[in-house]
């Protein structure tokens, strides 16, 4: 594998899904988040900056560990990524979203908003892996 390839999987990755996690996990039933608002931690003095950075670290690495995967399981054709977006996503983010919806005060439709946003990055990531890998 060329590591500045891969790098720059990750980079291009990390920048178009903050922006598909602005809108499924930000936008997409805003207004569901505030009918539970006992379940968020609130908002401390120096506001929201540090645990948005703090995201976009772990989603970075998201990024990253999936675009390996493809690389390591030549899932690097779109037909191969997309299916292994979809198994990764079926195997992972998709069971803890929904059992956080079933045990905890969770709305249903953030929920289906965090699990789509998820979705999204593994098939951003899984196509940028198709092409550049």
């Amino acid at each position: 594998m060329h590591w500045g390839k891969f790098v720059l999987v990750v980079i291009v990755a990390s920048l178009v899904t903050s922006f598909t996690d602005w809108l499924f996990m930000g936008v997409v039933f805003h207004d569901k988040y505030l009918a539970t608002p006992e379940i968020w931690r609130p908002v401390g003095a120096h506001g929201e900056v540090g645990k948005i950075v703090y995201s976009q670290i772990i989603a970075t690495l998201s990024c990253a560990a999936f675009a390996y995967l493809c690389f390591r399981t030549s899932a690097l054709t779109v037909r191969s990524g997309m299916i292994l977006a979809v198994l990764a996503w079926g195997a992972g983010p998709v069971v803890v979203i929904a059992q956080m919806v079933l045990w905890t005060r969770m709305h249903p439709l953030i929920g289906l908003s965090q699990s789509a946003g998820w979705l999204a990055r593994f098939l951003i990531t899984g196509l940028l892996s198709a092409w550049l890998l």
